[in-house]
């Protein structure tokens, strides 16, 4: 298996001068000794640097050539980790079709760029995608594709996907996927703790009878006590092996609800009776997955579930200053959140959320930090191990829309197809595809 703990290895720096002579030298010799036959086999490269013209649909095209039984490579940190295929006229075409640009390559030219790439003195590596992932979202019936920036950049990027809600999840049925979209829940039960600002609102009050019917349906006496019984299923099916992604609110109040699941922490609005008094107390932090020692907002009428969140009146919320910047990881040591952060770019601009980031004192020490905000304990992007499986959380809800409230228009891709925020989505979705290999010691 990957290993997703990160060592402290040193990123080596691209060496230079002479060094690089012989880097080319050995390019060379490497490739002269490569069978004729497979020189040459040509080669698709999909740039996923500046130069590529729509970084959204490349992923899509990975994932579609992984459903011809086509086996793609993810060159780790070449070119804003790039792919590489056998080349076929089937996958230019398509390229051609979705507007991706691409390279038709000569074996002897992927030979060099194999070399460069698993070449200890660079910071970079291969990873075989070998498996179209088996896709699903989790989300309420009646959702729409915009409500949620993964659906609606899977959407973009023509990756197929799944819906899941309450029943589904509660039958097992996660067992037939690899991979888990966890749409803007409230796994917490109090319907998003809209009731303050959207009590009387229709949708609210759709939202509240389809949640409460669902709930009975299903043989529970309240709603949080149904999605207790959801964060258990899916909390299993992690621990199996799936991968888990959320964003927004499905981060935190996942965790909270682990760490409750004992404890009433509803308010008479959401379940019918008061909390518990003393449910800050009876919190069970070695159930979490990512935070511990946080404090819920008991009030009903605040817009907050805990401290987790940086919030409003923690950061400035100014669109033109918020940026996070992702981490550099040793590739050839650390390949999965090396994976995760693949970008053509080092800095990404910040969207805020219910649930905008993560305050650093919560996050436990087995977590790793994958992209934070720098000169304060924000974290915007987090990845971590449960069992055989992974969760990756990611905070806030739109990459492109800063300030996204209920009601406004959905972000046309169209206008943002080399969005650096929405690049991270996407890594998540193509990461059940790698190939295990074993860890380096």
């Amino acid at each position: 298996m990957f290993c997703n703990t990160p060592r402290q290895h040193p990123i080596k720096r691209p060496i230079s001068g002479f060094g690089a002579m012989i880097v080319c030298l050995c390019c060379y010799i490497f490739s002269f000794f490569v069978p004729p036959s497979i020189i040459a086999q040509a080669k698709i490269l999909i740039a996923m640097d500046i130069s590529q013209t729509d970084h959204l649909k490349a992923y899509g095209v990975a994932y579609w050539s992984l459903g011809r039984g086509q086996a793609v490579d993810w060159l780790l940190n070449y070119r804003g980790g790039s792919f590489m295929t056998e080349y076929s006229e089937a996958i230019a075409a398509e390229c051609r079709i979705r507007g991706v640009s691409f390279d038709q390559i000569d074996g002897a030219s992927a030979a060099q760029i194999y070399a460069e790439v698993q070449n200890e003195g660079n910071n970079m590596d291969v990873v075989r995608l070998e498996k179209q992932p088996r896709v699903a979202v989790y989300v309420p019936p009646g959702f729409k594709p915009w409500d949620d920036a993964v659906t609606l950049v899977m959407e973009y990027a023509e990756i197929p996907y799944t819906k899941l809600w309450d029943e589904e999840v509660i039958a097992d049925s996660l067992q037939n996927y690899d991979w888990l979209h966890v749409h803007h829940e409230d796994f917490t039960g109090q319907y998003g703790k809209f009731f303050a600002s959207f009590a009387t609102a229709p949708w609210y009050i759709q939202q509240v009878a389809l949640l409460e019917s669902t709930s009975k349906k299903l043989g529970f006496r309240k709603v949080s006590e149904l999605k207790k019984a959801v964060v258990e299923k899916i909390r299993s099916w992690i621990g199996g092996g799936g991968f888990m992604f959320a964003m927004c609110g499905a981060t935190d109040t996942f965790d909270i609800a682990q760490a409750a699941k004992n404890v009433d922490i509803c308010d008479m609005m959401f379940d019918g009776d008061p909390p518990d008094a003393g449910a800050n107390q009876k919190l069970d932090f070695s159930r979490t997955f990512a935070f511990e020692n946080f404090t819920l907002v008991m009030n009903p009428y605040e817009y907050e579930y805990s401290n987790i969140d940086c919030d409003a009146n923690y950061r400035s919320n100014d669109a033109q200053s918020d940026y996070f910047t992702l981490f550099d990881f040793s590739a050839k040591y650390d390949p999965v959140p090396t994976m995760l952060t693949q970008c053509h770019v080092n800095v990404v601009r910040g969207f805020l959320g219910q649930t905008t980031a993560f305050h650093k004192e919560f996050i436990k020490k087995s977590v790793v930090i994958m992209g934070e905000k720098e000169g304060s304990d924000e974290v915007k992007y987090i990845h971590g191990n449960f069992g055989r499986g992974t969760y990756t959380w990611y905070g806030g809800h739109d990459p492109e829309d800063y300030r996204h409230a209920v009601g406004d228009p959905a972000t046309d891709l169209n206008l943002h197809r080399n969005s650096a925020g929405y690049r991270l989505i996407l890594n998540n979705v193509l990461f059940p595809a790698a190939k295990k290999k074993k860890q380096k010691t």
